[in-house]
């Protein structure tokens, strides 16, 4: 009886160890010398300016400018928080964080008024020369995107990221960049996010361009980006690198996918492959191009449907040799876990075809994973650990860099959710370093709130909160500001530190 009680309280406690994995430790813990620490935003979310000094239309411009609008709160970017004109203030808070690093990107209509390079607009690169130059001033080093979201107009107009043209159209503008802020600037990042750009963007038409071509859209849209983002990695790599001595590689969004249970392991991991495997194995795995079990259910689906060849655009042996291993990092944005299963309900459930018919899934999140208000990130700290081993195993340890994390609230100084948001997911980090993960830096969103897209400004991301009712557009450090910067300043995570907020004062090494 002792032996059999005991087994089972073994097995239970097995269970719970392999669902849990990351620790909930809430000792001192020291981050690896040399990591760095950061913050992110993006050109439209934060810059507006949308129409000053020679810009041209993006993609955003002309989604929120629709009426009606399908912006939750009927706002747009055009001035946001008007760092096209505050950016002193924007590096004063990078100062007053002690940040390492302040990631950006660039806005392609700003620097490229016609899209392609015949017209380089003076303007344009004369703000982000004067950006770059304050925070080099106080030893912030920029890590640059070269391509957020926002697609010139006129692009779009011609195709977008369905049109395979624009792998030489965005190569030119990558080039443009390189040439223009290389001197100063030895971080890139090619592209933000490409699954939220194809599936979002050209699948569900959640967002710019609202293209509903699911199945077809955004599998082109996918090859393109792969390509675009691997011509901009082989110019630098090849023409810039030699004399400019910096580092390239692609931002990666990634949720982590924990099966209902254990029959649904398979359903889990086709739910990866098809949202961040679909970018990831063709540029880290060993063989290149997209994962095997996405390429053959969507040929197995394409023929039963009745189509001569498979949706999924495929790559000849040429573009897989082209594509593999063009990022020197993992840049990974990660915000949330959701549960996966695959039953007879999720059988019809979709229009065929279909991405999400393709995948066969359905999924959900916990309300027990809600704390807060918002419902759009939800506290999963021991998923971001699974995924981080994941990484690890699958693709044999590369260097990953943290280039998106946070947790968005209503509004409010006091932002004690987010800063129990920051320390679990630091914890998980923190836990993946200790298990061998190479983790080489870690980024907030975001420095401050900002335009989140179609949700306006409903939702609040920033560890400083913005002041939209002001026309100086104010920034006031929340309590989240604080605490991130001791950790910044101390290199370890301390759950039991609780911050002075009255003040904020700018870093002395800064």
């Amino acid at each position: 009886m002792f032996i059999k009680e005991s087994s089972i309280l073994l097995l239970i406690c097995c269970v719970f160890i392999a669902y849990c994995e990351a620790s909930d430790r809430h000792d001192v813990r020291k981050f690896p010398e040399g990591f760095l620490f950061g913050a992110a935003t993006a050109a439209y979310q934060i810059e507006g300016g949308f129409n000053e000094d020679g810009k041209s239309e993006s993609i955003w411009d002309r989604l929120s400018h629709q009426v009606p609008s399908v912006v939750q709160d009927g706002s747009t970017g055009d001035i946001a928080d008007d760092s096209y004109h505050l950016y002193k203030r924007d590096v004063e808070m990078m100062r007053e964080l002690g940040l390492d690093f302040y990631r950006f990107s660039l806005s392609w209509t700003r620097i490229l008024p016609t899209s392609f390079p015949d017209k380089i607009n003076a303007a344009g690169v004369e703000y982000y020369n004067n950006l770059i130059d304050e925070m080099l001033k106080y030893n912030i080093f920029p890590l640059v995107t070269l391509y957020h979201w926002d697609l010139p107009q006129k692009l779009m107009d011609m195709g977008g990221w369905t049109n395979p043209h624009i792998v030489d159209w965005y190569a030119d503008y990558a080039r443009v960049a390189f040439e223009t802020f290389g001197n100063k600037v030895k971080h890139w990042i090619t592209i933000n996010e490409p699954k939220e750009i194809c599936y979002l963007g050209y699948a569900t038409g959640l967002l710019a361009p609202r293209i509903k071509g699911s199945g077809y859209a955004d599998y082109m849209c996918s090859k393109n980006v792969l390509m675009a983002h691997a011509k901009a990695y082989h110019i630098y790599d090849e023409e810039f690198r030699p004399k400019q001595n910096g580092s390239i590689f692609i931002s990666i969004s990634a949720e982590w996918n924990e099966p209902e249970s254990e029959i649904h392991a398979e359903a889990a991991d086709d739910k990866a492959q098809f949202d961040w495997g679909q970018y990831a194995h063709p540029i880290f795995s060993k063989t290149g191009g997209y994962p095997e079990e996405m390429t053959q259910i969507i040929s197995r689906k394409s023929a039963e449907q009745g189509f001569y060849r498979s949706r999924l655009p495929e790559f000849s042996p040429e573009e897989v040799e082209y594509v593999k291993g063009t990022s020197d990092f993992f840049c990974l944005n990660h915000y949330s876990t959701q549960v996966v299963y695959r039953n007879e309900s999720a059988v019809g459930y979709y229009d065929t075809p279909s991405h999400d018919d393709d995948v066969g899934v359905r999924i959900y999140q916990k309300e027990e994973w809600r704390i807060g208000k918002s419902q759009v990130t939800m506290y999963v700290p021991w998923g971001f650990y699974k995924l981080l081993k994941t990484i690890r195993e699958k693709y044999n340890n590369p260097p990953i860099f943290i280039t998106e994390n946070g947790f968005a609230t209503h509004g409010g100084l006091e932002d004690n959710d987010r800063v129990t948001y920051y320390r679990g997911y630091l914890n998980s980090v923190l836990d993946a370093i200790e298990d061998g993960s190479d983790i080489r830096g870690y980024t907030t969103w975001s420095l401050m709130d900002n335009f989140e897209w179609v949700r306006g400004y409903t939702e609040k991301f920033g560890l400083y909160e913005v002041d939209y009712e002001s026309p100086a557009r104010t920034r006031t450090p929340r309590k989240s500001a604080f605490v991130y910067k001791e950790i910044i300043r101390s290199r370890s995570l301390d759950h039991h530190y609780e911050p002075n907020t009255t003040i904020m004062t700018i870093d002395e090494r800064h």
